[in-house]
């Protein structure tokens, strides 16, 4: 067997744990969802989990990072030729954000996260740099270019991104509230919607 193959093997196996995890974790929770169970999912021996990761958090974390992720790329040119758009790249974010809330694993993953954040003070590291510094980071940038283009007027650029993504998170906070005791989330499918007109029309020249 060549390197490479072995390489793509290890990298299909060490996927398929992430896949398995990240069900089993929104199914029976962080203590539930054991290596052993993992495993044995997966299909391979709990002793060959080790070679890629070296325990249960590590797992944890590894899929929590796709939970917080920004809902697009962060490359510095992606962002410029976005935020020339306006409204346009703004509405690229909501519209992203909206499909992560109401997907049911990202849902259920979520509302995991959200509790084992008191408990474990990596996780909580690990939100802040891949959720809230990444999407502000990204956001001031999209911000700061609509300034330059006169596209919205001139203010501090950290503090629209804190206005703009705060509600965004709120209405997910709020969805992943409701349906944790089976109550509708109808009238919050078009408040994403509503929020970027509201906010758009409030900075906009």
């Amino acid at each position: 067997m060549t390197e490479n193959t072995t390489d793509s093997k290890k990298t299909g196996t060490k996927q398929k744990i992430l896949k398995v995890a990240t069900s089993l974790f929104c199914e029976l929770g962080y203590n539930g969802a054991s290596i052993r169970k993992i495993a044995s999912q997966v299909g391979i021996r709990e002793s060959a989990i080790y070679n890629h990761y070296k325990n249960k958090e590590e797992i944890f974390l590894e899929v929590s990072k796709e939970i917080f992720s920004s809902p697009f790329s962060t490359e510095d040119n992606d962002v410029r030729e976005m935020a020339m758009k306006g409204k346009a790249f703004l509405n690229k974010f909501v519209m992203q954000y909206k499909l992560l809330t109401f997907d049911k694993n990202n849902e259920n993953m979520f509302r995991l996260l959200m509790i084992e954040l008191l408990q474990n003070a990596e996780l909580r590291e690990q939100f802040m740099t891949h959720f809230h510094d990444k999407n502000i980071k990204v956001l001031s940038e999209g911000f700061f270019i609509m300034m330059q283009n006169d596209l919205i007027r001139s203010q501090d650029p950290m503090v629209i991104s804190y206005e703009f993504l705060s509600t965004l998170f709120y209405i997910r906070l709020q969805v992943t509230l409701l349906r944790f005791d089976a109550k509708s989330t109808n009238h919050l499918s078009t408040m994403f919607e509503k929020h970027l007109e509201f906010f758009w029309e409030s900075i906009k020249i």
